[in-house]
């Protein structure tokens, strides 16, 4: 499996990091849980956010994080209409939606 960068606004995602109290570990144990949260979203979004070429289901690769953070909270509030992200999005702390947001914004 290929490792995509994060950008370094996931790192100021964890507390500890933000306090300037985290060590490397704790940077790379957040992008690591941010990854393996979006990787759920990979069953209908396609591999690394990409579907396939004609789906219908929209590509969340190389979108803006403010962007999907929007739509998923949107779809958690119930203010937008779905068949599932609504179930899935209450699933999702509004930190971990943060963090699968800026992973995805950070795949090229």
């Amino acid at each position: 499996m290929t490792r995509i960068p994060l950008p370094a606004a996931l790192a100021a995602l964890a507390l500890p990091i933000a306090c300037g109290t985290a060590s490397a570990a704790d940077t790379d144990a957040s992008a690591q849980r941010a990854r393996n949260h979006a990787a759920a979203c990979t069953n209908c979004h396609g591999p690394q956010g990409r579907p396939p070429a004609g789906s219908p289901i929209p590509a969340l690769a190389g979108r803006s994080q403010s962007e999907l953070v929007s739509q998923m909270q949107a779809f958690k509030a119930g203010k937008r209409p779905a068949t599932v992200m609504h179930q899935i999005a209450r699933g999702y702390s509004d930190d971990q939606i943060t963090a699968i947001a800026a992973w995805f914004a950070a795949v090229r």
